[in-house]
């Protein structure tokens, strides 16, 4: 039998050396580390975990998901074991505080990012808005949708609820900036159906100097100046009148701007004729389709064509020229939007303590329980401040 009664000497350890034996294999824990926990107490407005500190660390509502919490019981339940990312230090009392938002926020942006980069489409329900657009929820994550890249005939206000396809224009985490557009998918969806040389007919939806906005079936193509007939035009409004229904023909898709491009010009079978006689130019605008598509497709071939067609020579190289002239000139208006486009964003960051919403500013306030997450809150308000201005492109009038 063993003796129960050894002294400290002949057991030759000590409560000295059983207390640095625990330090020893004491865990080190930082801010930023991600570490498996246990929850045993849950209170009114958090929760303790047990992380293997010596003290229990301690989550608070707000921390406990992207999303809006009113009572920790829809997040967590007791004697569940899970992922938390640790906040801040211990405090004085040897206490850790933990997330769970911020390892959601993280593999949500991972999410958005993966999402941009494959080009997808996603779908998500309008839950507010505001003077400059919309606001969506993304994987958890706020987005805008500028009010010029929304596609609907809708006031803005009632857009509320209702889901709708979206691709993305800017994921930018470090400014906490998630930007998307309706009318692009709207216009990718729509593109995947038309080719470049078919005829379509279109509504005269508005009239800029620069030319006249088209809708084909549900999204608006530009149909420039330099596009409406050979013969020199000094404004779109002494051609064409709002609501007119016309014919054209789609000479340029270009789906990662969203832009489709009009022509008349390459319809007209004489020049000019669609200034005299815009009947004949409808009547043969599939016969001179055809053979613009002849001739750009013999230009991608490098085909030679007879000297007997050097007629058809000359038009198929002002065809290329006056393509060329439209993505020039479409290529001039965007730089001049994108202008506009950053002045307004500029001007509009200011206005960052503008609510967008009760709701909005409501969860801005809550998550201000720690300086990192006010800082977050204001640029996300700040974010919802874009605004662009009418951009000359294919947009709703």
């Amino acid at each position: 039998m063993v003796n129960q009664n050894l002294t400290a000497t002949e057991i030759g350890f000590t409560h000295e050396d059983f207390a640095a034996l625990l330090d020893k294999y004491d865990y080190h824990f930082s801010p930023g580390d991600i570490v498996p926990g246990t929850v045993f107490s849950i209170e009114p407005r958090g929760a303790l975990i047990d992380i293997g500190a010596k003290t229990a660390a301690y989550i608070p509502i707000q921390e406990m998901s992207i999303n809006r919490v009113d009572a920790p019981e829809e997040v967590l339940q007791s004697n569940e074991t899970r992922e938390f990312f640790i906040l801040t230090d211990e405090n004085e009392d040897g206490q850790l505080t933990l997330s769970i938002r911020r390892i959601e926020y993280m593999r949500a942006w991972e999410r958005v990012r993966q999402l941009q980069a494959e080009d997808a489409t996603v779908r998500s329900g309008v839950f507010a808005t505001n003077r400059g657009g919309a606001l969506v929820r993304i994987e958890g994550l706020r987005g805008f949708i500028p009010g010029s890249h929304i596609s609907t005939r809708k006031p803005k206000e009632e857009l509320v609820g209702e889901e709708l396809p979206l691709k993305f224009l800017e994921v930018d985490e470090e400014r906490n900036r998630l930007v998307l557009s309706h009318r692009r998918a709207l216009v990718e969806r729509k593109m995947n159906r038309l080719e470049v040389g078919e005829v379509v007919i279109g509504t005269v939806r508005g009239i800029k100097p620069y030319g006249a906005f088209i809708d084909i079936g549900g999204v608006s193509g530009l149909l420039h100046i330099s596009e409406i007939s050979h013969e020199h035009i000094d404004t779109p409004h002494s051609v064409f009148n709002v609501n007119d229904e016309v014919k054209v023909m789609i000479i340029d898709l270009d789906a990662e701007r969203g832009r489709i491009s009009l022509s008349t010009k390459q319809l007209e079978p004489e020049p000019g004729d669609m200034i005299k006689n815009r009947d004949l130019v409808y009547d043969k605008a599939e016969e001179m389709a055809a053979k613009y598509r002849e001739q750009m497709l013999a230009k991608q071939q490098g085909l030679t064509i007879a000297p007997a067609d050097a007629e058809e020579v000359v038009g198929a190289e002002e065809a290329v020229e006056a393509e060329e002239a439209t993505t020039e000139a479409t290529e001039e208006i965007s730089a001049v939007a994108a202008t506009e486009e950053a002045t307004t964003e500029a001007e509009t960051e200011e206005l960052s303590a503008v609510a967008v919403t009760e709701e909005a500013a409501t969860e801005a306030t809550e998550e201000a329980t720690t300086e990192e997450a006010t800082t977050e809150a204001t640029e996300e308000i700040s974010a919802v401040a874009v605004t662009e201005e009418e951009i000359p492109a294919v947009v709703e009038e």
